[in-house]
């Protein structure tokens, strides 16, 4: 499985797991939420809300079109921070975004 692959497969263990423990929504935030100027949208939205309609989309749009990754990502301690506020199951979309956090990072 090459590298692109399998963040690929990651995003959508991510997307699963949001679903699994009811942080996924069918229903997408205003426009104006999702252009925030803040890290995180932390003034607009939820960290889950810009784990799903930001991050997911936007790594799936870069590994697609073949473009370079970042060179780093950092997501999981906020995803620690944040989901301390969460009443749900969230250890295990920690540990996904751990590994999404080193596979962008380690990226040939």
């Amino acid at each position: 499985m090459s590298h692109a692959q399998q963040i690929l497969s990651l995003l959508l263990e991510i997307e699963r797991e949001m679903r699994s423990v009811n942080l996924w929504s069918e229903t997408m935030p205003p426009a104006e939420a999702l252009m925030s100027q803040q890290p995180f949208c932390v003034d607009t939205l939820e960290f889950h809300q810009w784990v799903q309609w930001l991050l997911l989309p936007r790594l799936e749009q870069i590994v697609i079109e073949q473009r370079t990754l970042p060179e780093t990502c950092s997501v999981a301690p906020m995803a620690e921070e944040a989901f301390r506020q969460v009443d749900a199951h969230t250890d295990q979309l920690v540990i996904l975004l751990e590994r999404l956090d080193e596979s962008v990072t380690n990226a040939p």
